[in-house]
């Protein structure tokens, strides 16, 4: 199998310009693992226990492998079933490879009432996690850690790990890290920080080795946005275990990097999905119930240029997608579509169902005979139109999701309904498709999920954003000394969201812009920007593709066009006066 070499070797060797080698226990689909091989890790396997999920990962992190190692790896484990050597000679010929990272996350299901005395356990009784099967996936995932000793550890779970019944789970795992001999540290991270479309807050642990010389820490934010009261409220109730006197002083949690407002916007769910071809087959009574499979391709929108988001999810390196996406369907739900139309963007299950009562009752009133309240054709109708679940006790089972903000947080619950994220669009009328699931987790559109649409979405669901992923893989080789990382093609202002005064995008359109006194019409200055050039930045971009005939028309019919463009350039964004010259007019 292979003899072990010392973390200090392994330290040695990565500092020498080798690749860090890393495996991904609880993979998933692979969103950690993307993140991770796109900064030029070495993913050497993952364990997966879900078939499905298990496939995906392999067809995509794996997929220039030959056939035979390409079948290994499509293998679904149970990670209680083995020994990490022995799972590692499952995987390649030869002496086993040494591991320099481990990164994963155990399910949830594990955590409560484990305890400091069981995860110690593990340290001296190997087979401790069979005695708890509660607690064995996580006292696994430290078993890997012990014996494979790597360098650098990431872990990732949901705020509730912090507090699961009062009970700090990151807090006690990094006291048995320690006497390991790892430095550790853990904090909260909001993905829309990081430039992934949505507002997913997870928690997650850093730990390196003695032999690193380096204190843990995490990712600088890359966007700005502000965080609804929700996710502040869930991030206090996820803290209270941290209070004076009980872990705060001698702790390891540490709060998590802050997002300067001087920084690119978020990227919004319109600045994600706007390239995406519009779907209305269900409005025409053309989509039929049954399973959905990924067997057509369906081409990008010709009449809107993507955001630089979603350039990054068309070209991202070894996913390109030039033409267009092959899982852009959708949910059969017929009852809701009026429903979905009627909504506003924000609206919540209260807001949907009492505009259902409003339909139900215009709908009776269309009737040539109104049948009595009760009868059977009065609770047909009724069944038809409104949705049966009180809104008292699912007041967020669905939401309207706001063009101008970063999505809400997907959930593996995706995989059985999509209520919670309902397209922004009232002209669609729909619940968001697999591939738009995809890009607000980040995943780019050449990337391939197993299976139907169910288990798509909930894998999904269920996987970290690769982008964020990938901030953080850029962290870790910076931590551990490794200076051969690959950035992703992640434009300086690729972000479609809101804005307070002129955003250096625009800026950089007005610096493009010949002068005023010239003389000519904004089109015409604008028609003489380099088409190379128009083709570097989002606001530039739209402008070229779509904004120069709308600038045109409004500015026969209105001498007060500057004073709006902004909006014109990018909905999302507030009018902030002449482009040219940042006054008013």
């Amino acid at each position: 199998m292979g003899q072990m070499v010392s973390r200090q070797t392994k330290l040695n060797r990565i500092r020498g310009g080798t690749h860090p080698t890393v495996i991904d226990l609880f993979a998933g689909s692979g969103g950690l693992s993307l993140g991770f091989s796109a900064a030029g890790f070495q993913l050497l396997g993952a364990i997966e226990i879900d078939k499905i999920a298990a496939d995906s990962h392999a067809r995509n992190l794996f997929m220039g492998a030959r056939e035979t190692a390409l079948n290994r790896h499509r293998i679904a484990r149970d990670i209680g079933e083995f020994e990490p050597e022995e799972w590692l000679s499952t995987l390649h010929d030869g002496p086993n490879p040494n591991v320099d990272v481990i990164i994963g996350g155990p399910p949830c299901q594990a955590y409560a009432r484990v305890g400091r005395a069981k995860l110690r356990e593990v340290a001296e009784h190997p087979d401790a996690f069979r005695q708890d099967p509660r607690s064995n996936l996580y006292l696994r995932y430290l078993h890997f850690v012990e014996k494979l000793q790597p360098l650098a550890i990431l872990m990732e779970n949901v705020p509730d790990v912090l507090n699961f019944g009062g009970h700090n789970i990151n807090e006690e795992i990094c006291e048995v890290l320690e006497g390991w001999g790892y430095k550790c540290s853990y904090s909260l991270l909001n993905s829309a920080f990081y430039g992934v479309p949505q507002m997913r807050e997870r928690a997650f642990l850093i730990a390196l080795a003695e032999e690193v010389g380096s204190e843990p820490s995490f990712p600088e934010c890359t966007n700005y946005v502000t965080l609804p009261k929700g996710y502040l409220g869930s991030r206090n109730v996820a803290l209270k275990t941290l209070q004076p006197g009980l872990f705060r002083e001698q702790g390891h949690y540490v709060d998590p990097p802050q997002a300067s407002t001087k920084l690119p916007p978020a990227v919004t769910a319109e600045g994600a999905l706007r390239d995406l071809p519009r779907i209305t087959i269900h409005l025409e009574g053309k989509l039929k119930r049954g399973a959905r499979r990924f067997t057509e391709l369906v081409e990008y929108r010709k009449d809107l240029e993507p955001s630089g988001f979603g350039r990054l999810m068309r070209r991202w390196p070894g996913f390109e997608s030039p033409e267009g996406v092959w899982d852009h369907v959708i949910r059969y739900l017929p009852r809701d579509y009026d429903i979905f139309r009627g909504m506003k963007a924000g609206d919540q299950y209260p807001e949907a169902v009492k505009y259902a009562h409003q339909l139900f009752r215009k709908r009776l009133a269309q009737l040539s005979t109104i049948p009595q309240e009760g009868s059977p054709e009065y609770e047909e109708l009724k069944s038809k139109t409104i949705p049966p679940y009180d809104p008292r006790k699912f007041p967020n089972k669905w939401r309207k999701m706001e063009p101008d903000a970063p999505a809400r947080t997907l959930m593996a619950h995706l995989g059985k309904d999509s209520y919670s994220h309902i397209h922004y669009d009232s002209s669609q009328a729909r619940t968001i498709s697999v591939r738009e699931a995809a890009r607000l987790q980040s995943f780019p559109d050449g990337f391939v999920f197993s299976g139907t649409m169910n288990p798509a979405f909930r894998q999904i669901g269920n996987a970290v954003p690769p982008v964020l992923a990938h901030r953080l893989a850029l962290k870790l080789a910076d931590s551990i000394g490794w200076v051969g990382a690959k950035h992703l093609p992640i434009e300086d202002s690729y972000a479609l969201g809101p804005s307070n005064g002129q955003t250096p995008t625009l800026r950089a359109v007005s610096s493009k812009l010949p002068d005023k006194q010239s003389g000519g019409s904004v089109v015409e200055r604008l028609q003489g920007i380099a088409v190379d050039e128009l083709q570097t930045d989002l606001y530039i971009s739209q402008v070229a593709a779509e904004a120069v005939g709308e600038i045109e028309r409004l500015e026969k019919e209105n001498q007060k066009l500057m004073a709006r463009n902004v909006r014109y350039f990018g909905e999302a964004c507030e009018p902030v006066g002449d482009a040219t010259t940042g006054g008013t007019k």
